[in-house]
């Protein structure tokens, strides 16, 4: 069972110093001009990476639960008065410093399109403006993970994922995070250990090269393994020549099958997969295997599963690492994190490509009679948007969660439920339609006040 104790990054001592240091010199500045009014931020993507017609809300809840850990502790005051930066009495002020606002955010695993605001801090300024390096940390990259790896789950049309980034992810946290978002996206287990541990997924596994290497023969490796795990074996056929291999994996199997046992399957790393596994199918099904399944791993990503089930490849199950761990083909996005007001004023950014909405939030998602997305409406958080359903829920508090995390069963369900009410059109592979989100009247005739008041300003 999963733990339900948050998994911090770091020790909570140290999460205040996972920022950059502008967070924390304007933090001085505003201390020191008394400016503690109340801020709202909104943290949206400004444009989709390539071929992305939806994104997946991960690692909402790590962003609240640093959130409501972010301190720092005495090592690290001790460490900022050393950079001679600081003032003496910023540092004080510091050594007692809790986040003290509220977040309301998207549910984990919930989908959602550009400019949309995922999440939202409101609380006095020094805290919300110390809150946007470590929330969008935690959010950014579990986002484009889950979202390659629900893209996955799509291109495999219901044959199982497996996770097994964990050697080639960008660090300890990352394969970690790789292995859940991946899970929440649709997957069905993990290689990482620790991961399926901490989070409850299913753990799973094969053998290496190294393992038939350390053999006399194949056919020595797969008897020994089998012997070892008689009702989970699935033995590696590419260490010397995989059609020879899936011979001996034959015999293997018969022998098993003598002693009352079954071969689980066989599993290909390298070679044209499309060939090898319709020739090993024949192998196996001539010798009466056919319930022996295909896995197919090695460089593989929703382009290249795509391609090899619609051509008909007889792969049962996939296993996925480098190029979904490090999203290979979008390894970021244009993530951002906004001020959109300050002591009860709308603010905005005028510049050019990177424009800002005031205010804080609200998206407003709209269904046609048979229950499919539609649209979007962003609008204030203050109005109602009839017949659509507000997707922002609070998440925080004064400091505290309003809400338990997510259980990852719930978040799963969430994103299974979300794309099988996403039109087809907007979860195609490549050049998806981009999902309708619109404006509300009121958010636009603020937009618009506020951006008169600004020109009119400038050019007095």
């Amino acid at each position: 069972m999963p733990n339900d104790t948050p998994f911090l990054p770091l020790p909570a001592g140290e999460i205040g110093l996972l920022t950059d240091l502008y967070e924390l010199t304007m933090a001085q500045s505003y201390f020191a001009e008394g400016i503690h009014g109340e801020a709202a931020f909104s943290m949206y993507v400004r444009e989709y990476p390539p071929d992305r017609g939806y994104l997946v809300a991960a690692g909402v809840d790590d962003a609240v639960d640093c959130l409501e850990a972010l301190s720092f502790d005495t090592d690290s005051i001790e460490y900022l008065r050393s950079t001679s930066i600081f003032t003496a009495d910023f540092l004080e002020y510091l050594r007692d410093f809790r986040f003290t606002g509220s977040v309301r955010a998207m549910p984990e695993g919930a989908l959602f399109f550009t400019h949309e605001p995922v999440l939202e801090v409101t609380g006095p300024i020094i805290a919300a403006q110390l809150a946007e390096t470590i929330v969008m940390n935690q959010v950014q990259y579990q986002t484009l993970l889950a979202t390659k790896s629900a893209r996955c789950v799509q291109a495999a049309r219901g044959r199982p994922i497996a996770d097994f980034a964990a050697r080639r992810t960008h660090g300890t946290e990352a394969s970690i995070k790789m292995a859940r978002s991946s899970y929440i996206a649709g997957f069905g287990a993990t290689s990482n250990v620790l991961a399926a541990r901490r989070y409850g997924i299913p753990p799973t596994g094969t053998m290496a090269h190294s393992y038939v290497t350390s053999f006399d023969s194949e056919i020595a490796a797969f008897r020994a393994y089998s012997r070892m795990f008689p009702d989970r074996s699935i033995l590696l056929l590419d260490t010397y020549d995989t059609i020879n291999a899936a011979h001996a994996a034959v015999k293997v199997a018969h022998e098993m099958e003598s002693d009352g046992h079954r071969l689980t399957g066989v599993r290909l790393d390298s070679g044209d997969f499309d060939a090898l596994s319709r020739q090993v199918r024949r192998i196996l099904d001539y010798a009466g295997l056919d319930y022996v399944r295909i896995v197919a791993s090695g460089g593989l990503d929703e382009y290249e599963i795509d391609r090899l089930i619609t051509g008909g490849a007889p792969i049962d199950m996939f296993g996925v690492g480098t190029r979904v761990g490090v999203s290979a083909d979008a390894p970021s996005c244009d993530m951002v994190y906004k001020m959109v007001s300050y002591d009860g004023r709308p603010v905005m950014k005028l510049s050019e490509g990177k424009e800002t909405l005031p205010a804080a939030k609200q998206v407003f998602r709209q269904h046609d009679p048979e229950g499919m997305m539609s649209a979007d409406v962003i609008g204030l958080a203050t109005e109602d948007v009839p017949d659509a359903e507000p997707v922002l829920i609070q998440a925080m508090t004064d400091g505290r969660r309003a809400i338990p995390p997510s259980a990852i069963a719930d978040a799963r369900q969430r994103v299974a439920d979300g794309l099988s009410r996403l039109p087809q059109a907007h979860r195609r592979l490549r050049q998806p339609d981009h999902f309708p989100v619109s404006i509300s009247a009121e958010l636009s005739l603020l937009e618009s006040q506020i951006r008169g008041r600004l020109t009119a300003a400038l050019t007095s």
